[in-house]
């Protein structure tokens, strides 16, 4: 049975409303809204159905990243609803990620970093509040250029300090204010 038609325009939407409320509205990270206002974004609706599909999509991606200036993209979400929707399976496909960027010897010049609906950092339990911190609306893989991260963690001292802060400024919001916050107006 196939997968129904994906609203490209609504999952965007929100995504931009996650990036918007989370990503930039609670500061989880510093280097995000300067890309977002500059329009540096590239979003990416991945129609893919199984891992190689979104593998084949990954590939064009990075190519695309590693080929266009950064002042027209500087960074790509590739948004996948319909494949990789269980976590541990999306964690496995990090490492086939890895080894594309390897492959395509972009090691080192672009990197991917992870978001999921059902995002869980190790050593914690799947409803800890920290793990929203990578928690999007759909499975996302975000390529960055490493140049990009380098200049942003050079202007931002304490860049080092991010994730503690984060899983403080979530401590502090709770589940409840997760909601509120989340919550389409």
């Amino acid at each position: 049975m196939s997968k129904p038609a994906i609203d490209h325009d609504a999952v965007i939407a929100e995504t931009v409303n996650w990036m918007e409320k989370a990503v930039i509205g609670l500061n989880l990270c510093p280097f995000a809204k300067a890309v977002h206002v500059k329009k540096q974004i590239r979003y990416v609706v991945c129609e893919a159905a199984t891992p190689e599909e979104l593998l084949a999509t990954l590939i064009d991606e990075l190519e695309h990243l590693a080929e266009t200036s950064p002042e027209k993209v500087d960074t790509t979400m590739i948004i996948h609803p319909n494949v990789l929707a269980d976590f541990e399976d999306y964690n496995e496909f990090l490492d086939v990620a890895d080894a594309a960027l390897e492959d395509l010897e972009l090691d080192g010049i672009l990197q991917v970093a992870s978001f999921h609906p059902d995002y869980q950092f190790a050593d914690t339990h799947k409803n800890d509040i920290e793990n929203y911190t990578n928690r999007a609306p759909y499975p996302t893989l975000h390529l960055l250029r490493e140049d990009s991260v380098e200049r942003a963690v050079e202007a931002f001292p304490e860049a080092g300090d991010i994730f503690e802060k984060n899983i403080e400024t979530l401590r502090a919001l709770g589940h409840d204010g997760w909601d509120k916050l989340m919550q389409v107006k």
